[in-house]
């Protein structure tokens, strides 16, 4: 798989989802010393008197000790849950350990296991030192006072659940922290390692987890309500934002019965209405995974699987082995589907806010998706989806368009549908191309938006973008303050809802936009719960 975007060209790629937690231990445990004089050092603890300038935080595990840059203390690779690796390969994440001293927080964790040239070919940048051991989130604060409760920001990676990792550069929290934001990013379980099902695994624990990152991501989420007050953070005023499966992990916590307390805010940018998989289905594919480790398939022995070395999982490749971009349905984490949960009005009633870009099928290819083929399944309601389109003229790019509509566009308007009638929610359709990549783009690529989201726009940004990214930036940023889009001195911002089909457009000016593309999304909406058999024979999961 690959997909497109990056920190080079400001088109960031972006995809993923996860979590679960355990509680952790509160500071009485700090007599606890678990770690030998030698792993201390490795693990950066020093047992003196830190250092006067740098910026000092006590968690329920134990102190830390980041830097200080730009006014900001900023803290890198801290453990929120124990490392997965062994006898905890496939379970819930369990508590982090506890240290005596002062460790150093000043570089980011390991990357989980992945294959990272999905995301260096697609300039997403590195994802740095790969390790099973990696349930790490970074922490970006203006003021680590426990008095400050500075509404809080938790971003969770995109990655088609495949790739990325919080510490990727075009996450930094620097520019929404500047704001006023306590900003955190996330690592969560990728790949086999995070989403998988097997004989072996039912036998252990008949019923039990299956999206493994779905819970690191609840055991983050855990982790901030303990220990966010600490750098400032107010553990009451949570807003959890994540782009393409990082907003399907969003849509996946208000889903979550699991989730529930751990936030209250959200913001989804580019969830996709690709189905998700049966719990049957994920066990064939791990069987066929038990096979391309050498390994017995489905006869394969629990012992054997957690045997398995984990780098050779980022080597795997091939058909049917990979359940990314997609969740898995029936564990605690997520017993139904988002859309079902959203349709029956099981979600957390929070307020939130979706959209998508103008160019989406921008990244067609890396789910597997050929934009001509979807048009050919059609059959005769080609000559219905045409109609739909009259400026476009050849099948290539009514195919992208059509892809864009039908897997992004549409499932963005119909959660805003369903989730309006629950509490107040925001759409919106990110259309801004910076203006050195007019040429190149048509549109706002997918992943496209998170530099200007983000504040993390590279030297080819003009005045104008940089404008841009710092309007954009007061709208999320607001929105996680206040719970409602609506920075001093911008366009107003309705709620949306079937009454007030109000989008906000991000182009090249800000402006709210009425109806939509309302037709042709209407004509797709009914199609969301059967897309799979648009999308192809990998996608239909009925």
């Amino acid at each position: 798989m690959s997909i497109p975007g990056g920190s080079r060209n400001l088109i960031t790629p972006v995809l993923a989802g996860a979590a679960f937690v355990a509680l952790f231990a509160t500071p009485s445990i700090f007599a606890a010393d678990p770690l030998t004089p030698a792993s201390a050092a490795a693990a950066g603890i020093t047992h003196g008197v830190p250092r006067q300038s740098a910026p000092i935080v006590r968690t329920g595990s134990g102190t830390l000790e980041g830097v200080r840059k730009n006014n900001l203390s900023i803290f890198r690779g801290v453990a929120y849950a124990a490392p997965p690796v062994g006898d905890l390969r496939w379970r819930e994440p369990q508590p982090a350990a506890t240290w005596r001293g002062v460790r150093k927080a000043n570089a980011s964790g390991n990357a989980c296991i992945q294959d990272p040239e999905l995301s260096l070919q697609n300039d997403g940048g590195d994802p740095g030192p790969l390790s099973e051991d990696c349930l790490y989130l970074n922490v970006w604060t203006p003021k680590s006072d426990p008095s400050a409760r500075l509404p809080v920001m938790v971003w969770i990676h995109g990655g088609a659940l495949v790739f990325g990792a919080g510490s990727v550069s075009g996450y930094d929290g620097s520019s929404l922290a500047q704001r006023g934001a306590v900003v955190v990013t996330i690592n969560y379980r990728l790949i086999q390692l995070g989403f998988f099902s097997h004989p072996a695994l039912d036998k252990e624990n008949p019923g039990g987890p299956v999206n493994y990152g779905l819970f690191d991501q609840i055991a983050a989420l855990k982790w901030v309500q303990s220990n966010i007050a600490a750098f400032g953070g107010n553990p009451e005023n949570v807003t959890i934002f994540g782009e393409s499966a990082g907003a399907q992990s969003v849509l996946a916590l208000f889903a979550s019965p699991l989730a529930k307390g751990l936030f209250q805010k959200g913001i989804a940018q580019s969830p996709y209405g690709i189905p998700s998989h049966t719990r049957a289905k994920a066990r064939e594919a791990g069987v066929k995974v038990a096979d391309s480790l050498g390994l017995k398939g489905g006869a394969a022995t629990l012992a054997e699987l957690r045997a398995v070395p984990a780098e050779k999982f980022q080597r795997l490749k091939g058909q049917g082995l990979s359940l990314g971009p997609s969740f898995i349905i029936g564990d605690k984490a997520l017993p139904k589907s988002v859309l079902e949960a959203f349709q029956q009005r099981g979600e957390s009633g929070l307020p939130l806010i979706v959209g998508s870009n103008s160019d989406e099928a921008s990244v067609a290819l890396a789910f597997g998706i050929d934009p001509a083929a979807v048009i050919k399944r059609l059959g005769g309601a080609r000559i219905l989806v045409k109609r739909l389109y009259p400026k476009v003229r050849d099948d290539s790019q009514l195919g992208r368009e059509t892809v864009r509509d039908l897997v992004f566009t549409t499932f963005a308007r119909r959660i805003a549908d369903l989730h309006a009638a629950r509490a107040p929610t925001w759409r919106y359709y990110f259309s801004y191309v910076p203006v050195n990549l007019r040429a190149k783009h048509p549109g706002t690529p997918h992943g496209g938006e998170i530099a200007f989201v983000m504040g993390t726009g590279d030297k080819t940004f003009t005045d104008a973008d940089r404008e841009i990214s710092r309007r954009v930036g007061d709208y999320w940023f607001e929105f996680a303050r206040t719970g409602k889009p609506a920075p001093n001195g911008e366009p107003a911002w309705p709620q949306y809802h079937d009454r007030n089909d109000k989008t906000m457009e991000f182009g090249e000016t800000i402006a709210v936009q009425t109806e939509l593309m309302k037709p042709r999304l209407r004509v797709f909406g009914g199609l969301l719960n059967v897309v799979g058999k648009f999308l192809g024979p990998k996608y239909d999961r009925r």
